[in-house]
């Protein structure tokens, strides 16, 4: 038999390979043992996150001589027969090539014919987004009402772009990206059970290079197998991928840190020299550095970080630099990004950016003001030791004169850095609908994908703990798990401007964006609720207005006020 790649061998047979989509997952499954199958589904996501393996996974679990089951067999005729495609009643089509009217109509015809072998008759429509509207239209009385013994899956990676009409029709599965801790794991199980040594370090490299695909990963890995041999090192993994490696990034960084400029120049030639994208490599140095500022700023989120692995010398670095020039180097390369892509001279951005980098002015520090002269030092000690020796001969206690020359030093507070605007964010809730919030919630996901789609990564990695918390009709609140997440978003113009853009497009409505931080936001929502329950005036709470107008139309008797 002909070689097959690793992403096809491996593709999973039953749920519990499907992997970092429990959500999904563990909803069939249970759906699967109770029997309550629904005639139409929808897996959307982004590529290489298991759309298709669920289905074909999900059409085996429903026709299986063992049913009802949360996990096929694999060993009844059904099972392999829908695995090996010589069973005729799970029907895989590819709408990119059959998105005509025609093909859809010659479905309906065919759906009420029932199954040669197994009790469901099952059509898998993959990129379903790309039908053509009179498919669309075809299909939906059938995705409607189908027979009993037919099911629908639809599965697709621009869910925007499908129907309204279509996706009530259907139950409504989002595949997430999958960590780079979940395909690390997967992959250092396919290796060992495949026979191929594989660093750690190599593994990390790949799986971070596939941004959450677990296919991606896998061709990555197939290619550095046949790349290397049995033995796939680190350096073999960076070859394939691309990548720059964490030592000569953490070099390049360290140059520009001590000023370096000759250095960090030739660090930039050396790796260019290699082969290595200028974009890549831009992108590389804002990631670098945001993870540079959360591990300063949080260093018990290690999982968060986006690009490196907190080895010594990452963690020297984070001790020694500052915030503020972490701040700077982020705006810097952000812009520089935005340039390279919009030039014909990436190189000589690169090399600008490194230089300007390299030459900023440092951030000058509390510590080194705060330190006075040694010689003024000496004479105010030489001062305060004759002013004790003219109390003690005067006969005042010693106790009374230790106060002044050993003053307590105030302990000085850390303030915040970012204090959220209490007044609009009331005005938010006062005016906020639960239309408005229900709008930007289901669009949210969408929106996230269209900024990956946009290559804007490194800001999409802000939001990833932020969260939708209320919403008017101009104007939403976008709370975040972390302080310092919160203020880099709301202080970058680039996102703050994105975020509208993207969901006026797929909502119709501009929505301006207000950041908070999460204990912030239960401050806030708590005095706005305290607000709303303070008596007025005669001291009882004022009754709505419809409510006390219903209330002399029907009575108090027949009037039932629910929340």
């Amino acid at each position: 038999m002909a070689y097959q790649a690793l992403y096809r061998v491996w593709r999973p047979q039953e749920f519990a390979d499907v992997v970092g989509q429990q959500h999904v997952t563990k909803t069939l499954q249970n759906a699967l043992l109770q029997e309550k199958i629904s005639h139409a589904y929808l897996f959307s996501g982004p590529r290489g996150t298991g759309k298709t393996s669920a289905a074909k996974i999900l059409a085996k679990a429903v026709n299986c001589e063992h049913a009802p089951v949360k996990e096929p067999c694999n060993e009844c005729a059904i099972c392999k027969g829908i695995t090996d495609g010589s069973i005729s009643d799970v029907i895989e089509l590819d709408a990119a090539s059959n998105n005509g009217v025609d093909e859809i109509r010659d479905i309906r015809d065919k759906v009420k014919y029932a199954p040669n072998e197994g009790r469901y008759k099952v059509y898998i429509v993959d990129e379903v987004h790309m039908l053509t509207p009179g498919a669309f239209n075809a299909l939906l009385k059938t995705l409607e009402e189908p027979p009993k013994h037919v099911i629908f899956i639809l599965a697709t990676t621009e869910p925007h772009k499908i129907p309204l009409t279509i996706i009530s029709r259907c139950q409504r599965f989002d595949f997430k990206r999958i960590t780079a801790h979940d395909i690390t794991g997967r992959m250092k199980h396919i290796a060992e059970a495949s026979g191929v040594t594989v660093e750690e370090r190599a593994l990390h490299i790949i799986a971070r290079t596939a941004e959450g695909g677990m296919r991606d990963a896998l061709s990555l890995l197939d290619q550095a197998i046949s790349f290397s041999g049995e033995q796939v090192e680190v350096e073999d993994a960076l070859t394939v991928t691309g990548s720059i490696g964490q030592e000569q990034l953490t070099n390049l960084v360290k140059a520009i840190i001590d000023q370096d400029t000759p250095q960090a120049l030739d660090a930039i030639h050396r790796l260019l020299e290699e082969g290595k994208d200028p974009l890549r490599l831009i992108e590389d140095l804002i990631l670098y550095s945001r993870d540079l500022l959360l591990f300063k700023t949080a260093p018990e989120l290690e999982d968060s970080l986006e690009r490196v692995l907190s080895d010594d010398a990452f963690k020297a670095i984070a001790e020694t630099v500052e915030s503020d020039l972490l701040y700077q180097y982020i705006e810097v390369l952000n812009k520089t990004q935005q340039e390279m892509r919009m030039s014909n001279h990436a190189r000589t951005h690169l090399e600008v950016a490194a230089v300007k980098l390299s030459q900023s002015e440092r951030p000058k520090t509390s510590q080194a003001a705060d330190i006075p002269d040694l010689q003024q030092l000496i004479n105010r000690v030489n001062q305060l030791e004759g002013e004790l020796k003219k109390l003690r001969a005067t006969g005042v206690q010693e106790e009374q004169a230790q106060p002044a020359a050993a003053p307590a030093a105030k302990k000085q507070t850390r303030q915040s850095t970012f204090k959220a605007p209490a007044g609009r964010i009331k005005e938010v809730l006062r005016n906020a609908t639960k239309d408005d919030i229900a709008q930007i919630k289901n669009r949210w996901g969408d929106m996230l994908e269209s900024m990956n789609r946009q290559q804007l990564r490194s800001l999409t990695a802000l939001l990833n703990e932020a969260e939708p918390v209320a919403a008017s009709q101009d104007t939403f609140v976008l709370k975040f798990k972390y302080e310092i997440h919160c203020k880099m978003a709301m202080e970058n113009n680039k996102l703050t401007d994105t975020m509208p853009s993207i969901l006026q497009e797929l909502t119709g409505t501009y929505y301006s964006v207000i950041g908070v931080p999460e204990d912030q936001w239960l401050d806030i929502r708590e005095d706005f609720i305290q607000q709303q329950d303070e008596p007025e005036g005669d001291g009882e709470a004022k009754e709505d207005p419809l409510i006390e107008e219903a209330r002399k139309l029907v009575g108090s008797d027949l009037l039932d006020i629910q929340d």
